[in-house]
């Protein structure tokens, strides 16, 4: 399916923000007054007691961003996927950071460089039960969940696969579980393998038991996503763990889409590495994490060299230090992290089961609508009672370009959806398409957001078929 973008361009005005104070459930937000300054020392904290409205409803007056018009039109975000939006108690935790304790952490001993060497490490900790780690040296602070599978790719792959070796993929990875690896094979040796789809248009498990039991018994690492990003699919993780280390693998897994949505237990799970990202979780930018087991990066040398990440330094050799400092070279994304435990806090505060129920009703709700609609193919697999789908759909529309969809959604219906390939061009290609437009859920979203995304994309399909 190869279409050209018509790219319309229509009118723009600047988002500006003009809703009336909001009073539901779990506080009060004034989209006129919903910058964090107006809110300094008087943070939300959540308290999900509410029963009249739905989790969507009462979680809403904390982002102040979503209370605002974008090209004349009441704003529906639904590319979470991408990003997540903040709440007021994470951009208040920033600001009171900057304001209140900025300075470098674990060099100084003065007050500010103590409190934020405190706050800094409780986000760790924060981090480390929330994902029910060991204990927050199993925590590694990265830039974004990118450089933390690139960490795992250069320090143990490098040090660890050897000509020959398999890795064993899907074909739904993100380009970050694909790349570096990518890397990595062509400076070792070793090989990457790639699972393909079945019939319901999810990674095939039989496939993958295949690979791993082949009489070659070459497989040093599987790497997997925990929630597809295009499909929506949902992968038993914990089985899959079981399978490779029957065989002596290691397993690393791409929680991106799973972190933020549902409860998520490494220990339970059972893998060597997790890795995801703070904005997608309601954090901010520039930072992620990685999990890994005690033993397996204490056996890890250094990613990056510099300060902080060494025990001892002469002119001829350096020591370095016990994880995860060895792998923080430099200084880190300090208040990055502190609003990543802010985040976790918020997160924590609703509850993760709540969170996860509250979009799986969202999810076969967004699913369904979009069925009814004429010409449309979904990716993945259906929903039912015994399978899971994720909080969004990527779609196509017959003769319609994804990206003329979402461009048209946004300038005519204030619609926030994504369009393109969404870092994942070998899925694209093995489903037989270039891109294709998704929209994606989070627990702040409602029905209503779906329905008024829904109307639009209908109204949408009609203007670019009466052209044709």
């Amino acid at each position: 399916m190869e279409l050209e973008a018509m790219v319309l361009k229509f009118p723009l005005s600047f988002p500006k923000t003009s809703s009336p104070p909001i009073r539901l459930g779990f506080g009060k937000v004034s989209a006129a007054s919903s910058s964090p300054t107006s809110s300094i020392g008087r943070e939300e904290k959540p308290s999900p007691t509410l029963q009249s409205a739905s989790l969507g409803h009462s979680t809403r007056p904390h982002f102040p961003i979503l209370h605002q018009t974008v090209n004349t039109s009441k704003l529906v975000y639904l590319d979470n996927a991408a990003t997540s939006q903040k709440p007021t108690h994470v951009l208040n935790a920033l600001q009171t950071y900057y304001q209140a304790y900025n300075s470098n952490v674990h060099r100084g001993i003065h007050w500010l460089s103590a409190k934020a060497t405190e706050e800094y490490e409780l986000a760790r900790l924060k981090v480390a039960n929330f994902v029910n780690s060991a204990g927050s040296g199993e925590i590694v602070f990265t830039r974004n969940a990118t450089e933390a599978i690139n960490l795992v790719a250069y320090s143990w792959g490098l040090d660890n696969l050897r000509a020959g070796d398999e890795i064993v993929l899907t074909v739904a990875e993100h380009h970050s579980a694909i790349v570096p690896w990518q890397i990595v094979a062509q400076k070792t040796g070793s090989v990457l393998k790639f699972v393909s789809l079945n019939e319901k248009q999810v990674p095939d498990l039989e496939e993958l038991k295949e690979m791993l039991n082949s009489p070659r018994r070459k497989t040093k690492l599987v790497v997997i996503h925990h929630v597809s990003n295009v499909l929506g699919s949902v992968l038993p993780v914990e089985e899959i763990v079981g399978w490779a280390h029957d065989v002596g693998a290691k397993v690393l897994v791409d929680a991106c889409q799973s972190v933020p949505h549902m409860e998520v237990d490494v220990r339970s799970l059972g893998v060597d590495f997790l890795v995801a990202s703070s904005h997608k979780m309601c954090g901010p930018t520039g930072v992620g994490f990685l999990y890994g087991k005690t033993e397996v990066l204490g056996s890890m040398p250094p990613f990056l060299g510099g300060g902080e990440m060494i025990a001892d330094v002469f002119l001829e050799r350096s020591t370095y230090a016990e994880p995860p400092s060895r792998f923080e070279a430099g200084t880190p994304a300090i208040g990055e992290a502190i609003g990543l435990g802010a985040a976790v806090d918020y997160l924590s505060g609703i509850g993760m089961k709540r969170i996860h129920e509250y979009e799986t009703e969202l999810a076969n709700y967004l699913y369904e609508s979009l069925c009814l609609i004429p010409n449309i193919e979904i990716y993945g697999p259906k929903p039912s009672e015994t399978v899971f789908r994720a909080a969004l759909c990527s779609f196509n529309v017959n003769n319609v370009h994804p990206t003329d969809i979402a461009t048209f959604l946004d300038q005519q219906y204030g619609v926030a959806i994504r369009s393109g390939h969404h870092c994942a061009q070998p899925l694209h290609r093995y489903l037989g398409v270039s891109s294709s437009a998704r929209a994606s859920l989070y627990f702040y979203n409602t029905k209503e957001d779906v329905d008024t995304f829904i109307a639009a994309l209908k109204e949408t399909i009609s203007f670019f078929t009466s052209f044709q």
